[in-house]
């Protein structure tokens, strides 16, 4: 039963559809798997396992009649608790929502299950997803599988360090700050921040439940966590695609990967800047995976792209998240607010510097940068973010070479999330005390299959996906 827990998404969904393993079966192992791990991890915050096996044994049935509901039939999955899940708790770790039951599934949670996805459990967030580390009031504190004195990373915290152990074959977060691609590095599993748009993400919190409707997101998006690229792609061509009035003229599909081989392709790549330098140990891992895809024939340019600078993208980037952040909030907000000149002027370089990684695009398929600067660190919850403000946060980030401010996590989560860009997360390796580093590859508007599939030839050189050394209780 521990075997069916490790395997895809794509191999489980093969197996029952191939009759070598029931959906029964694979939800069985999936909760199992969470009663050995989890109360050591806390990823797992709520689980529904009377309502995944029954959805289970419908989904047998069904497979016994030739009756397929979609990819992904049959197979046990997490979502981030801030998304809306029919029936169960919906409150981003927020106390003033702990009463709160969705009535129906948000939209991503939704296109999972019209697929044959079984929801078994939603995962662990930090406060109204504001923090890096996910720990809150409701739940208490998520820790990294590799080492449980450390964080997960967040907000989708829970998620990731879910899926390194074991529990659930993939799941979905959201991603602003960082929010998918800093967990997944943390906890050494693939995570994709998709385009801009091309996921709904209605149903999930914030805004609170209940709101009138919103403007169309600049930052935010809702994308999966996986244990291999191949899960990425086809849970992108689960999730993707218009919503409401919008899908009523226009449809989207998942282009293809722009090369059919790993030499073909042609990379640009900068894994350390003077605004945010990269620890020592986490530069070593991505010197060697870079290195080993030059050896592969993939021609490789160094240096940033033509345009703003980074460090133009990076200070309109935390304008504009400073201004999500004071829109956001449900009490008065920290910090000066935002005017709406400085908001159009950040938002008109936003526009720019997409136009600018176009153009770079033109003769470069992706571009590799850290994930972040620094591997998973120890749990701090002093100060949080909801009283000091995150760009004030009085924390620090400890390193081999000295100790960095807390908001430093922000720096390469910048051009993706500024740009609206696709982003992939790969596990490349190790850091000589054992903890894992993930390559951030960013893709052309609206490519993503191009990140991703670069990111499952890359950890076919450096090994991908590798089980963490947690032991069950």
């Amino acid at each position: 039963m521990d075997d069916l827990c490790w395997l895809s998404a794509t191999a489980a969904a093969a197996a029952v559809r191939a009759g070598k393993a029931s959906s029964e079966a694979l939800v069985r192992a999936a909760l199992t798997r969470c009663a050995a791990v989890n109360p050591g991890l806390n990823a797992v915050v709520e689980l529904a396992p009377d309502t995944a096996l029954r959805r289970a044994r419908e989904a047998d049935a069904d497979a016994k009649r030739g009756a397929w509901r979609g990819p992904l039939h049959g197979v046990p999955v997490t979502v981030k608790e801030s998304f809306a899940v029919a029936q169960m708790r919906n409150t981003a770790g927020a106390p003033f929502l702990q009463g709160n039951v969705a009535h129906e599934s948000a939209r991503a949670v939704a296109r999972l299950e019209q697929a044959g996805a079984i929801v078994v459990g939603t995962t662990n967030v930090p406060l109204l997803l504001g923090d890096y580390q996910s720990w809150n009031d409701l739940y208490g504190t998520t820790n990294n599988p590799w080492d449980v004195s450390r964080t997960s990373g967040g907000s989708s915290g829970g998620s990731a360090a879910a899926l390194a152990a074991g529990i659930g074959h993939l799941s979905i977060g959201s991603d602003l700050g960082g929010s998918i691609r800093v967990p997944a590095h943390f906890c050494g599993v693939f995570g994709h921040k998709p385009t801009l748009g091309v996921v709904p993400l209605d149903g999930h919190i914030p805004p609170p439940p209940g709101a009138p409707p919103q403007p169309p997101p600049e930052l935010p998006v809702a994308g999966p966590l996986a244990r291999s690229a191949d899960d990425l792609l086809l849970a992108m061509q689960v999730l993707g695609g218009p919503v409401g009035d919008d899908a009523t003229a226009w449809e989207w599909h998942l282009a293809p990967p722009r090369q059919a081989q790993l030499d073909d392709y042609r990379v640009g790549v900068v894994l350390d800047d003077p605004a945010c330098p990269v620890t020592g140990e986490v530069r070593d891992v991505l010197d060697a995976a870079v290195a080993a895809l030059g050896s592969s024939g993939v021609r490789i340019d160094g240096g940033w792209p033509l345009g703003p600078s980074p460090l133009e993208q990076y200070q309109a980037y935390r304008l504009m998240l400073q201004a999500f952040f004071q829109a956001a909030s449900p009490s008065e907000p920290v910090g000066t607010p935002i005017s709406h000149r400085e908001h159009t002027r950040a938002s008109t370089l936003r526009m720019v510097a997409r136009a600018a990684w176009q153009a770079f695009f033109r003769d470069h398929d992706a571009f590799l940068m850290p994930a972040a600067f620094v591997s998973a660190f120890p749990h701090d919850h002093s100060a949080p973010p909801s009283e000091t403000g995150f760009f004030d946060s009085p924390r620090v980030i400890r390193t081999a070479e000295g100790p960095r401010r807390y908001d430093d996590m922000l720096f390469w989560q910048t051009f993706a999330t500024f740009s609206g860009l696709p982003a992939t997360i790969a596990p490349v390796g190790r850091t000589t005390s054992g903890l894992p580093v993930g390559m951030q590859i960013l893709g052309p508007w609206l490519e993503d299959a191009t990140p991703i599939d670069l990111a499952g030839r890359l950890t076919e050189l450096t090994g991908g996906f590798v089980r963490p050394p947690l032991q069950g209780r």
